[in-house]
């Protein structure tokens, strides 16, 4: 399955939704520290990417290697979270985390490796 857009690493701890609230289509689920996009539900329009306040958000075909792990990720985690239609704001923590590396650790209900 080709996933139009991926949600990374940078949304861990931030998850600020301003990407919820510009997308035409219901396709972002919400986790405890991290958002994930429905592959099947996004109709690749691009928007969340400029709105995306952590820069978090890829087309699937420019996904940096390194991150390429996250696809599978937002296809998992999509089919379990809930759907979310408004932004609930930004992790009290979002500015502080913003920017920071290594953040796979701190993600909370993602599956065990």
């Amino acid at each position: 399955m080709i996933m139009p857009h991926v949600i990374t690493e940078n949304c861990i701890l931030c998850r600020y939704g301003s990407c919820v609230d510009v997308c035409p289509v219901v396709c972002f689920h919400e986790g405890p520290n991290f958002m994930v996009i429905d592959p099947v539900e996004c109709v690749d329009c691009g928007i969340c990417v400029d709105a995306c306040e952590a820069n978090a958000i890829f087309p699937a075909a420019q996904l940096p290697p390194s991150l390429a792990h996250y696809q599978k990720l937002n296809e998992s985690l999509s089919a379990v979270w809930p759907l979310v239609m408004e932004a609930s704001g930004p992790l009290t923590s979002a500015d502080a985390w913003n920017g920071a590396i290594g953040k796979w650790q701190h993600l909370v209900g993602a599956p065990k490796a």
